[in-house]
């Protein structure tokens, strides 16, 4: 499984950014979908996540309300809305699967920087 994130960029308080992450290769296989960040001196935190046999998505506490993730199958892409931004939310997000494997792949991740 390959991991591909993109639409990060810079954005101010309070506003809006999707990020979205493209996977290729054996992605029927993957059973746990989810976004991660990771800020400078920062131990890396789940953001959010979306097992694929249903259910609610799990947040973080910090997200919670903001963000909503999200999977289309058919386009074998894994989003990520994230709204009210705070500089606090400043991180590299990375994408992450997990596979009935199980194995556990990681996207380079994407940048999203919230200035005050």
């Amino acid at each position: 499984v390959r991991l591909v994130e993109s639409g990060g960029g810079s954005v101010q308080a309070g506003g809006s950014l999707t990020l979205s992450c493209a996977a290729s290769g054996s992605t029927f296989s993957i059973n746990v979908a989810a976004w991660y960040r990771q800020a400078p001196g920062k131990q890396r935190e789940m953001v959010a996540r979306l097992r694929s046999g249903g259910g609610s998505p799990d947040y973080g506490d910090a997200v919670k309300g903001r963000f909503t993730i999200s999977r289309d199958n058919a386009k074998n892409t894994i989003d990520l809305e994230m709204t009210d931004l705070k500089p606090e939310d400043t991180a590299l997000y990375l994408c992450n699967a997990k596979t009935w494997g199980p194995s556990e792949y990681w996207g380079q991740g994407t940048q999203v920087t919230v200035s005050s």
